[in-house]
């Protein structure tokens, strides 16, 4: 070990910390700088157990804090989770004045506006590539590459793990509960999803970029967040018809100095680059007035896409690079202003599983024309019963809106649910005609 070594220490030795250590022991300069990244010390629960790459020289801590209070020159935090001893050994190494890279997206979005005041209160740099739509360069591309430059809007498909199950459900007519334990199974999804599916994990990426992109301070509960659990096969099979896919978007926009941040699923155009981002790659359009639209895919969901992530913070580091964290001083960023909840505009689709009774199409078309909402297409969806079945006492009703607002469609449901015309909660997904 030389002066001139970047000396590192990782806390985490899951998928994404061996991964991060292979690439390091299989190339050791970085990025054009005759500095050499050494790993000198690491820190994880079980330390017999045998996780294929070679520790014989490393330290071992068992207490993360204490490597990052340790003498290495950058602290690498892939523990995970929000708070606890994350929170702790990231606040412990930036108050050292040491460097921090992670990619702890749920930690950045709880806590970021005070780590990021931190990290420059200690001239200590705090990067995060990894945090980010796993292998994509988003968080360069928008901090670095746009620095200066007006963007309108950040969206795209963030999350693998809900991708991979959107493209298995759609090519195969499975159920969600059957795509994702086969996510499980290879590994796209945590034993508890709720974080991926619920539309937290892309949530939390959406409001880290939506920071940088409109140089505002970070406000990850100011997204509207719907997950994927309600999608059926029935949905999938109908968006094809009407020439759609759909999939799990994050969605932030900048009008009139407010931002409005949504994740939700949403009916995309077939042939568009976000439909035809299938399985666990990520996609994510960045649009501004001077140059139009960028667009990025790559792999979202594995431990080998995000440690080349965290590699290449690590190079950053080597080559004497050290880019503020939300892209300006945290003092110069505006206070986020969330938009007025007016809701999307524009077309929708909603299923509705309807009482099987006289009437019942007459007063799901009151409900709507109350509202003035007309209907594009209404479809009454009656599946194959065997003859030993009895008569089904409900029936689907799939209806396509034209473009409407979200309350006024909101206002019209809930008329039909008070005249009990729907028998279970209506499901809704909203239609982008163009993207």
């Amino acid at each position: 070990m030389s002066a001139n070594d970047l000396t590192i220490g990782i806390a985490g030795l899951g998928t994404v910390g061996t991964g991060v250590i292979r690439i390091l022991q299989a190339e050791r300069t970085y990025g054009g700088s005759d500095r050499t990244v050494v790993l000198k010390g690491v820190s994880a629960r079980d330390r017999s157990r045998d996780r294929g790459v070679a520790l014989d020289d490393v330290a071992w801590f068992d207490d993360p804090v204490a490597l990052a209070r340790s003498d290495v020159d950058v602290f690498v935090e892939l523990i995970g989770g929000e708070g606890g001893v994350a929170l702790e050994a990231v606040e412990a190494a930036l108050d050292a004045g040491k460097a921090v890279v992670t990619a702890n997206k749920a930690l950045l979005a709880a806590h970021g506006m005070a780590l990021v005041e931190k990290a420059e209160a200690a001239n200590a740099p705090l990067l995060y590539e990894a945090a980010v739509a796993g292998g994509i360069p988003a968080i360069r591309t928008v901090r670095d590459y746009l620095a200066g430059v007006p963007i309108a809007s950040v969206l795209g498909i963030m999350n693998g793990t809900c991708n991979y199950i959107l493209s298995e459900m759609e090519m195969g007519g499975y159920t969600f509960e059957a795509c994702l334990a086969e996510a499980q199974r290879l590994g796209y999804a945590e034993a508890d999803p709720t974080f991926d599916v619920d539309g937290f994990d892309t949530a939390h990426k959406l409001a880290i970029l939506s920071s940088i992109a409109f140089t505002t301070r970070l406000d990850a509960s100011a997204v509207q967040v719907e997950g994927i659990r309600g999608i059926e096969p029935e949905d999938l099979a109908a968006a094809e018809e009407l020439g759609y896919r759909i999939k799990l978007l994050g969605i932030a926009t900048f009008v009139d100095g407010s931002v409005d941040q949504r994740v939700h699923p949403t009916m995309v155009p077939r042939g568009s680059a976000l439909a035809e981002t299938m399985g666990v790659t990520n996609a994510v359009s960045i649009r501004g007035p001077a140059f139009g639209e960028l667009a990025l895919a790559g792999p979202g969901a594995g431990g080998d896409a995000t440690a080349t992530a965290v590699v290449s913070d690590l190079t950053d580091l080597a080559r004497g690079l050290a880019p503020r964290p939300l892209g300006r001083p945290a003092g110069m960023l505006t206070p986020f202003r969330k938009a007025e909840a007016s809701g999307h505009y524009g077309a929708f689709y909603v299923r509705l599983p309807i009482a099987d009774r006289a009437g019942m199409f007459a007063a799901l078309a009151a409900a709507m024309a109350s509202e003035g909402i007309s209907l594009e297409q209404i479809v009454q969806k009656t599946p194959h019963r065997p003859e030993h079945m009895p008569e089904r006492a409900e029936q689907t009703v799939i209806l396509v809106t034209y473009p409407t607002t979200e309350a006024a469609l909101k206002r019209a449901l809930s008329r039909i649910q008070a005249d009990e015309v729907v028998v279970r909660e209506p499901h809704v997904i909203r239609i982008a005609a163009s993207l």
